[in-house]
């Protein structure tokens, strides 16, 4: 391609690319002109009303191939721990590894090519766009040695024993059943081989269900505390999952913890932020009291403004495990 025409599209990318962004920001901006081939735009603003304000309260459809298409929060928060798991998981050359919620390949990528090309990595996950776009990642990158399978864990035709490790970044979060695919797992690696999974932990976004729960005691929501709570209690602890995992026959060897923090200017931004309304924010409207959903995040996005001010930003914790457990035996000790 000529440099001239090169360098027109790529001005011609810039400018769709500005229209496109303030087109997005639903409430703020309602109409852009493009110049043509100048990369300007003219922008009219107009004051957000307090339903703009609030749709970070409506579900996103992750189904949609769009979705799929354009989903890079995935990375952003997964990353975090699956790099935990690239700095402690076992590598070694012509293994058969089998990763389990593979979504959009992250570490199945990142394996089977640290792996080297005599590994084998299976990818495994139901959600179809993601796989879709796996594999034209895969393409992309001209990595050859990794399956693709649209299937949950459970359903996976693979042989008994035939597997040397085993990983799932965060996968044991949204398994609808996590004994029956820890038990698929167990039932598929061979005696001896390592599963490695992520997960955060319970005190995970501590700063945030504070805030939460001071806003339902300063709106007299007593009865939804105990539905806070037990949201709260749900997430992981070191102790349930080794329990999980040794009721499906696994031995615990190590868990690996760790800490981060996701960083917001105040409560607007982290309410706002796709990946919170995608991931969190279903299950935190749940907790408000049925027709005071609003009101009652109003009254919160307020108080994570104030907590923001009061400290120069809003810092919430992540807790975060590595952990690798084992099948018990080994081939050698099968065949003697």
């Amino acid at each position: 391609m000529p440099w001239e025409t090169f360098a027109l599209n790529l001005q011609k990318a810039k400018t769709e690319r500005v229209a496109c962004q303030w087109n997005c920001r639903a409430g703020i901006l309602v109409s852009v002109s493009k110049g043509a081939h100048t990369g300007g735009a003219s922008k009219r603003f107009v004051k957000s009303t307090p339903q703009s304000r609030m749709n970070y309260l409506q579900p996103i459809d992750y189904q949609t191939p769009e979705f799929g298409e354009l989903y890079d929060e995935l990375p952003l928060w997964s990353a975090h721990f699956g790099l935990s798991m690239l700095q402690h998981v076992e590598m070694r050359p012509g293994m058969s590894i089998l990763d389990v919620g593979a979504g959009t390949g992250f570490l199945s990528i990142e394996l089977a090519q640290r792996c080297g090309p005599d590994s084998r990595v299976i990818a495994v996950d139901p959600w179809t766009h993601a796989t879709a776009r796996l594999r034209r990642k895969i393409q992309q990158l001209g990595v050859t040695n990794i399956e693709v399978r649209d299937q949950d864990i459970t359903a996976v035709d693979l042989p008994d024993n035939s597997i040397d490790l085993i990983v799932s970044n965060l996968g044991i979060n949204n398994f609808d059943n996590p004994l029956a695919a820890l038990n698929t797992c167990f039932r598929l690696a061979k005696p001896g081989a390592s599963l490695f999974l992520t997960t955060n932990l319970q005190g995970h976004l501590a700063e945030f269900y504070d805030a939460y729960r001071d806003t339902l005691i300063e709106l007299g929501h007593h009865s939804c505390l105990e539905h806070l709570d037990r949201h709260i209690q749900h997430r992981a602890a070191i102790p349930s999952v080794t329990s999980q995992l040794e009721a499906a026959g696994f031995i615990v060897y190590s868990a690996y913890e760790s800490t981060f923090h996701e960083r917001f200017v105040d409560g607007t931004a982290l309410l706002n932020h796709h990946f919170i309304r995608l991931a969190f924010m279903q299950d935190w409207r749940s907790v408000a009291p049925a027709g005071q959903e609003q009101a009652t995040f109003t009254a919160l996005e307020r108080r994570l403004k104030s907590v923001a001010q009061a400290q120069g930003e809003l810092s919430l914790t992540v807790p975060a495990a590595c952990i690798h457990a084992r099948k018990p035996g080994s081939l050698m000790e099968i065949s003697s």
